[in-house]
């Protein structure tokens, strides 16, 4: 795990969205950032700009301030430049925070900005699809529903929150979305490692997929239950191959689709996010103690 000085120089790309939607919180990050290193700040306007603020840090760290769709936009850019091994990224949430925090990135602005001075670099395993996109957190199959006049609810699966909306507008009223009806059953092929975890004749409610650690990820399906619930399916490998009839999913906060098949495979240690730095043994038996 790399340790990282405060006199590190840093690229802090603050997120159009996040400007927007938590102004006093992106000053503070700026502000946390820029009195510990030696800080370029840049305000791209939009994904372009954000991609080239991105492809010139040169030896800066890149530190992004934004919502999970910003960091999950981050870590595709640099997967598809073949940049991601390479590079120790960090990130301060603002808006939507939930997949970061899912990674181990601390709760308040202030915490995760002190994270990205004082923290440490931790390789994480990434899911890489046979189309070239990522996921970072958590994949689901179908997309979990979204109710009308309310920002998407928080989607537990494995234990991972998959996405809670914290976006909090500065001057317009709260978003109203539209009713999305919840997907009925849909019948799917599972494959874990070339081996069929349920096939097309069983129909099936969610299937979650999470990278887990050391190369494997964590694969979870939900059979149609009629009366009682029905026992999930749980096992873990390197590849998940899914085919149906044109379903969608979700891979972390973005929707994809519809697709017949697709194949994820496990990159393990494929990406290195910066967080807390874990104490010492005997330290921390020490504050237990205490």
């Amino acid at each position: 795990m790399a340790t990282f000085a405060t006199s590190d120089q840093l690229l802090v790309i603050i997120d159009p969205a996040a400007r927007q939607t938590d102004g006093e919180s992106v000053r503070i990050a700026k502000d946390v950032l820029s009195a510990g290193a030696a800080a370029k700040v840049c305000l791209p306007e939009g994904p372009e700009e954000f991609a080239r603020a991105l492809g010139r840090r040169g030896s800066r760290r890149p530190v992004v301030i934004g919502d999970g769709r910003a960091l999950a936009r981050t870590v595709a850019l640099l997967h598809r430049r073949r940049e991601l091994a390479g590079c120790a990224l960090s990130v301060v949430p603002v808006g939507d925070g939930a997949l970061a925090e899912s990674l181990g990135v601390p709760r308040g602005t202030v915490a995760a900005a002190r994270a990205v001075l004082d923290g440490a670099e931790r390789r994480l395993d990434l899911l890489v699809d046979d189309s070239d996109g990522v996921v970072l957190g958590a994949l689901g199959i179908p997309p979990a529903p979204v109710r009308a006049g309310a920002a998407p609810p928080v989607h537990v699966l494995l234990g991972r929150p998959w996405y809670r909306s914290l976006v909090r507008p500065l001057a317009s009223r709260p978003l109203r979305l539209p009713a999305v009806p919840a997907p009925g059953p849909t019948r799917l092929r599972v494959e874990v490692d070339g081996e069929t975890l349920v096939d097309l004749d069983q129909p099936v409610e969610t299937v979650s997929v999470t990278p887990g650690c050391r190369g494997v990820a964590q694969v979870e399906v939900r059979p149609l239950s009629v009366g009682a619930a029905a026992t999930p399916l749980l096992t873990s490998g390197r590849t998940v191959t899914v085919t149906g009839a044109d379903f969608r999913y979700r891979a972390d906060t973005a929707v994809s689709g519809p697709v017949r098949r697709r194949t994820w495979r496990v990159e393990e240690g494929a990406w290195g996010l910066v967080l807390p730095r874990r104490a010492p043994a005997g330290e921390a038996a020490a504050v237990a103690d205490a």
